[in-house]
Protein backbone atom coordinates (compact mmCIF):
# COMPACT_ATOMS: atom_id res chain seq x y z
CA UNK A 1 0.00 0.00 0.00
CA UNK A 2 1.65 3.58 -0.91
CA UNK A 3 1.09 6.11 1.17
CA UNK A 4 -1.12 9.34 0.24
CA UNK A 5 1.52 12.47 0.43
CA UNK A 6 -0.27 15.79 0.34
CA UNK A 7 2.88 18.29 1.03
CA UNK A 8 3.06 21.52 -0.49
CA UNK A 9 6.17 22.13 1.98
CA UNK A 10 8.03 19.75 0.05
CA UNK A 11 8.87 17.69 3.49
CA UNK A 12 7.32 14.67 3.08
CA UNK A 13 10.12 13.01 2.07
CA UNK A 14 12.39 13.80 5.70
CA UNK A 15 8.85 12.88 7.10
CA UNK A 16 8.88 9.68 5.66
CA UNK A 17 12.83 8.89 6.83
CA UNK A 18 11.96 10.29 10.33
CA UNK A 19 9.00 7.57 10.30
CA UNK A 20 10.83 4.59 8.54
CA UNK A 21 13.24 5.00 12.16
CA UNK A 22 9.63 4.10 14.35
CA UNK A 23 8.82 0.39 15.72
CA UNK A 24 6.25 -1.54 16.67
CA UNK A 25 8.14 -3.73 19.16
CA UNK A 26 5.97 -6.62 18.36
CA UNK A 27 6.71 -6.42 15.24
CA UNK A 28 10.90 -5.61 14.67
CA UNK A 29 12.82 -5.42 12.31
CA UNK A 30 9.71 -3.88 10.08
CA UNK A 31 9.34 -0.26 10.87
CA UNK A 32 5.83 1.24 10.48
CA UNK A 33 5.93 2.22 6.85
CA UNK A 34 7.14 -1.09 5.75
CA UNK A 35 4.13 -2.57 7.58
CA UNK A 36 2.08 -0.22 5.70
CA UNK A 37 0.63 1.50 9.32
CA UNK A 38 1.47 4.76 7.84
CA UNK A 39 -1.72 6.16 5.39
CA UNK A 40 -0.72 9.81 4.73
CA UNK A 41 1.72 12.60 5.42
CA UNK A 42 0.31 15.82 5.20
CA UNK A 43 2.17 18.86 5.44
CA UNK A 44 -0.04 22.61 5.45
CA UNK A 45 1.12 26.46 5.21
CA UNK A 46 2.65 27.62 8.92
CA UNK A 47 4.83 24.12 9.25
CA UNK A 48 1.95 21.67 10.13
CA UNK A 49 2.53 18.00 9.77
CA UNK A 50 0.29 15.29 9.92
CA UNK A 51 0.42 11.62 9.97
CA UNK A 52 -2.42 9.79 9.41
CA UNK A 53 -1.78 6.10 10.76
CA UNK A 54 -3.72 2.74 11.93
CA UNK A 55 -2.18 0.28 14.44
CA UNK A 56 -1.86 -3.53 13.55
CA UNK A 57 -4.57 -3.68 16.18
CA UNK A 58 -7.43 -1.50 17.70
CA UNK A 59 -6.11 -3.04 21.25
CA UNK A 60 -2.41 -2.13 20.70
CA UNK A 61 -0.54 -2.13 23.69
CA UNK A 62 2.19 -0.23 22.62
CA UNK A 63 -0.16 2.73 20.63
CA UNK A 64 0.34 5.35 22.75
CA UNK A 65 4.50 4.95 22.62
CA UNK A 66 4.18 4.72 18.35
CA UNK A 67 2.11 7.74 18.28
CA UNK A 68 4.52 9.72 20.71
CA UNK A 69 7.41 8.07 18.84
CA UNK A 70 6.27 9.21 15.51
CA UNK A 71 4.69 13.20 16.90
CA UNK A 72 8.00 13.50 18.31
CA UNK A 73 10.38 12.64 15.43
CA UNK A 74 8.32 14.39 12.63
CA UNK A 75 8.33 17.87 14.73
CA UNK A 76 11.86 17.29 15.19
CA UNK A 77 12.47 17.96 11.33
CA UNK A 78 13.45 21.24 9.95
CA UNK A 79 10.72 23.27 8.26
CA UNK A 80 8.04 21.30 10.70
CA UNK A 81 6.34 24.02 13.82
CA UNK A 82 3.98 21.40 14.58
CA UNK A 83 3.40 17.70 14.40
CA UNK A 84 -0.21 15.89 14.31
CA UNK A 85 -0.95 12.40 14.86
CA UNK A 86 -4.59 10.85 13.69
CA UNK A 87 -5.10 7.50 14.18
CA UNK A 88 -7.85 5.73 12.07
CA UNK A 89 -8.54 2.31 11.50
CA UNK A 90 -10.39 2.54 8.33
CA UNK A 91 -9.26 0.67 6.46
CA UNK A 92 -8.08 -1.77 8.98
CA UNK A 93 -4.93 -3.00 8.09
CA UNK A 94 -3.79 -6.51 7.28
CA UNK A 95 -0.55 -8.02 6.32
CA UNK A 96 -1.01 -7.56 2.36
CA UNK A 97 -0.22 -3.96 3.49
CA UNK A 98 3.30 -4.88 4.54
CA UNK A 99 6.10 -4.40 1.66
CA UNK A 100 7.63 -7.20 0.35
CA UNK A 101 10.85 -6.52 2.52
CA UNK A 102 8.30 -6.45 5.83
CA UNK A 103 7.15 -9.63 4.85
CA UNK A 104 10.51 -11.03 4.16
CA UNK A 105 12.05 -10.08 7.41
CA UNK A 106 9.11 -10.89 9.20
CA UNK A 107 8.68 -14.75 7.54
CA UNK A 108 5.46 -14.22 5.61
CA UNK A 109 6.63 -14.95 2.41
Amino acid sequence: MSIIIMDPLGLAPKIQEALESVYDPELKPANIVDLGLVYEIITKEGGIAKTVMTLTAPGCPVAGEIMDEVQRKVAAIDGVNESLVELTFDPPWNRDMMSEEAKLELGFL
